[in-house]
């Protein structure tokens, strides 16, 4: 076995562990009181699980795309939702990326220990969706500051972060040179500015923790910019594969809980005096979602490796989000379909999972937002929309 098997191993058995205090009936309550799991989220951060990808010099783990999907794979396929907290995790890579070494040095650390948590994501817009070039939200140079006001909406744990990662307009629409030009990424202290921000959670399905953000004559110091002005479009976009390959991940994992729960159900479930799981229409199916899992499983693996290699991992990200996410959703109903009835009570936690899997459908994007960029980008077709 390679030492690198065995750091893998080791990193499971450990997320298992620290799982394990978190039982699903705290998930089950958690959900049933929209709240936000701070007990859960304080535990990983305690352990350093959600600063893996932070080099060493500035206080992190120091380790790869790899080691954080192993990560956020054990925690929902133990029952939990890693969906609290993986913003944590990869938001801070426009910062390590294109941030001046002052700024490394200013939030990494602090964000590596939890002091500060960098989990709010201000990009979506109300009038804007998935059409980040048109946002409206604007941010004007005066002297040292640049004054913000805007609206971004889906902002989620905007109310548990201490900093915000903003993007908003520099350059007046239709002044810029090119349609991704003019827009411009910031760190926004949300404490600081708390007087400037209103945040309105919005009442969901699942992810509790999502609101719309008010942001009213907000000042934001130049220091605070991150990268040139101008340029926070492609900045962003070079944080959207490790968003991708972390949601396959949570993917991946709801996926294997589903089967899980499903096979030990039906090895247990009694019905005209054979176990449930002798039938063919109980069996095959969950056979099947198996082996969709494993092979959508393969995709993340080779995003991460790719983005680990520091190689373009663009259409391997998006595949492996699409895979994983369409997988899981008919494993999702396969459990569904086992549990019979049972599957719509609270008590045996399939319903809260079935919601929690069918997010990463339209979440962080649509999965037909996807299929036009395979489409486009990748087999070279003519753009779709």
């Amino acid at each position: 076995m390679t030492q690198t098997k065995l750091d893998h191993d080791m990193i499971r058995k450990s997320v298992r562990s620290l799982c394990e205090r978190f039982p699903e009936s705290y998930w089950q309550d958690i959900d049933s009181r929209h709240e936000y799991p701070e007990e859960f989220i304080q535990a990983l951060t305690d352990e350093g699980w959600l600063g893996v990808l932070i080099p060493e010099e500035y206080g992190g783990a120091g380790l790869g795309m790899t080691e954080a999907s192993i990560i956020m794979e054990e925690i929902n396929r133990s029952g939990g939702n890693a969906a609290a907290g993986h913003a944590q995790m990869y938001t801070m890579g426009a910062i390590l990326r294109h941030g001046t070494e002052e700024q490394k040095q200013r939030w990494l650390p602090p964000i590596a220990s939890g002091e500060q948590r960098l989990q709010a994501f201000g990009i979506t817009e109300p009038t804007a969706g998935s059409d980040t070039t048109s946002i409206s939200t604007f941010a004007e140079k005066q002297g040292d500051y640049y004054i913000v006001h805007g609206q971004k909406i889906w902002t989620s744990r905007a109310k548990y972060s201490d900093l915000m990662l903003l993007l908003a307009r520099t350059t007046p629409k239709g002044q810029e040179k090119k349609k991704t030009d003019g827009l411009s990424l910031f760190v926004l202290d949300m404490n600081e500015q708390a007087e400037h921000i209103d945040i309105r959670p919005i009442d969901t399905m699942i992810n509790h923790a999502t609101t719309e953000v008010f942001i009213e004559g907000a000042k934001i110091h130049k220091e605070n910019l991150i990268g040139e002005e101008g340029k926070g479009f492609k900045y962003v976009l070079g944080g959207m594969n490790a968003e991708r390959i972390l949601i396959a991940s949570e993917s991946v994992g709801d996926g294997l809980y589903f089967i899980d729960r499903a096979v030990n159900y039906a090895n247990e479930r009694v019905v005209f005096n054979r176990p449930i799981g002798q039938n063919q229409g109980v069996q095959f199916p969950l056979a099947e979602n198996y082996m969709d899992i494993q092979a959508a499983t393969l995709m993340r693996d080779k995003a991460a490796d790719l983005f680990d290699q520091g190689e373009n991992c663009g259409e391997e990200a998006n595949m492996a989000k699409f895979l994983t996410s369409e997988a899981t959703w008919k494993a999702a109903n396969s459990a569904m379909d086992t549990y019979g009835g049972y599957g719509f009570a609270a008590e045996y936690h399939i319903e809260r999972k079935f919601r929690e899997a069918r997010l990463f459908m339209v979440a962080p994007i649509t999965n037909n937002l996807i299929r036009s960029y395979v489409g486009q980008h990748v087999l070279g077709l003519p753009r779709s929309f």
